[in-house]
């Protein structure tokens, strides 16, 4: 994907255009792929299995709140097209420690989403050709290294490619579900709350996951032809066709997998065995694979740049800084990213956590994210606009979703806080190494 790319200033209000850039339909693909990713092959089962068929409420719910979150962050994007994403807008409403916030707990948060997502593939492999657990988690360790020798190599999912992946999925689903609702049974809404009312909000927190990468493509922001037109209404087809799609494969997982829609680990391979034969198990399988490579490869690739722009900032150490400008392949952040993903993928296998565990933990900080992005929109967008009011129901959505979380988002704040003690070290150690007399950096 090249882009030319003409004076454009960090957090400016103007949007020069760009010659050549993301097309509509290309940024529209990214954003589907990176929301629908690998959420969409294991969260109906995951959801499910918290709060049986009223999972669908929680499915909507979620959908319900897609729409201000994105077009908030959409609205954002198009003013302030900037690799610096959510930490931009961060930053210019609140501070450079309010965005050194934001840029930890995303790229702390990617490593820790890395042996889920990758697992989530792997079990679709497991399930076409066996091998159970060891199976998922050779796919995983073969996902992550796949991954990250693509991102060193400058090698990334142009926006045709991703186009492509876009339709792709979008025909699996259309086929999963048509090919599966034959079968459905309204029987199988009884009971419909099986484990109480109640569990619809735990459901909801563990399908945050899926609905998140809407902050993401902000960082692409900048990319697009012409930002100001082309975000939102690549943001409006991407809302459409992801919640169409969502809610589509979570009605058919309910109606005919019944009660074995929450205890399967690869419920679209389920779907389609059960409406197309099974054969569908090796077609469902290659198509896992390639949604999660998408999906990696985009969250590798933003994590590994967003870290390089950090250290640029002052953020992280300054040995993360290359690769930060435009154009530059920032090695050493990913690799800084590909070795934590490795580690929580050791823990997940040998020390226990579960993929659910490492589910609630990503999505723990990715709600402080946007929870500070959408206050940032609140304060940033023109007041008394849709966009200004949408972003005010997002970021009370977004609290609410952060209390969902519970105990996991603990992990959020104490990432928050060890980004304010790294600057505060930081600017002691400054401080001490200059003359006296001397003024030292502003914060």
């Amino acid at each position: 994907m090249t882009t030319t790319i003409d004076q454009r200033s960090a957090g400016s209000g103007g949007v020069p255009e760009v010659a050549t850039g993301l097309s509509i339909s290309q940024g529209a693909a990214i954003s589907i792929g990176a929301v629908l990713g690998t959420g969409v092959i294991a969260l109906p089962a995951l959801a499910a299995g918290v709060a049986g068929p009223a999972s669908l409420v929680a499915w909507l719910l979620l959908i319900l709140l897609s729409i201000p979150l994105a077009t908030s962050f959409a609205a954002l994007g198009s003013r302030y097209p900037d690799s610096g994403g959510v930490s931009t807008y961060v930053r210019n409403a609140f501070g450079p420690k309010v965005a050194a916030m934001v840029g930890w707990c995303f790229y702390f948060a990617v490593p820790v989403g890395a042996p889920p997502a990758a697992l989530f593939g792997g079990a679709y492999v497991a399930s076409a050709f066996g091998g159970g657990r060891t199976t998922m988690f050779a796919t995983a360790v073969g996902l992550i290294v796949l991954v990250y020798a693509s991102n060193a190599g400058g090698v990334k999912v142009s926006g045709k490619v991703q186009l492509g992946l876009a339709i792709l999925l979008a025909a699996l689903l259309i086929a999963a579900t048509a090919a599966s609702l034959p079968h459905a049974h309204l029987s199988n809404l009884t009971p419909f709350a099986p484990h109480g009312w109640l569990a619809i909000g735990p459901a909801a927190a563990v399908l945050v996951w899926g609905f998140a990468g809407w902050e993401a493509v902000t960082s692409l922001a900048g990319d697009f032809r012409n930002p100001k037109r082309d975000v939102p209404r690549a943001t409006t087809i991407a809302l459409i066709v992801v919640g169409v799609l969502y809610f589509g494969v979570a009605v058919a997982s309910v109606l005919v997998l019944g009660p074995k829609a929450g205890s399967t680990d690869a419920p679209l391979s389920e779907l389609l065995a059960i409406g197309l034969g099974g054969p569908a198990r090796q077609i469902t399988a290659v198509a896992a694979l390639v949604m999660t490579v998408g999906a990696m490869n985009a969250y590798f690739a933003g994590c590994s740049k967003l870290g390089a722009a950090l250290g640029r900032d002052g953020a992280l150490p300054t040995w993360f800084a290359r690769g930060s400008n435009a154009g530059e392949v920032p090695r050493r952040s990913l690799t800084v990213c590909a070795v934590l993903a490795s580690t929580a993928l050791a823990v997940v296998y040998f020390g226990g956590l579960s993929t659910k565990g490492a589910v609630l933990l990503t999505t723990g900080a990715f709600t402080l994210v946007y929870v500070l992005g959408t206050a940032s929109a609140v304060k940033l967008l023109p007041r008394n606009t849709w966009a200004w009011r949408g972003s005010i129901v997002a970021l009370i959505a977004v609290i609410g979703l952060m209390a969902l979380t519970g105990l996991y988002v603990l992990w959020a704040l104490g990432i928050a806080a060890a980004s304010l003690l790294y600057l505060w070290r930081r600017r002691v150690t400054t401080a001490a190494s200059q003359p006296v007399g001397s003024s030292s950096p502003a914060d």
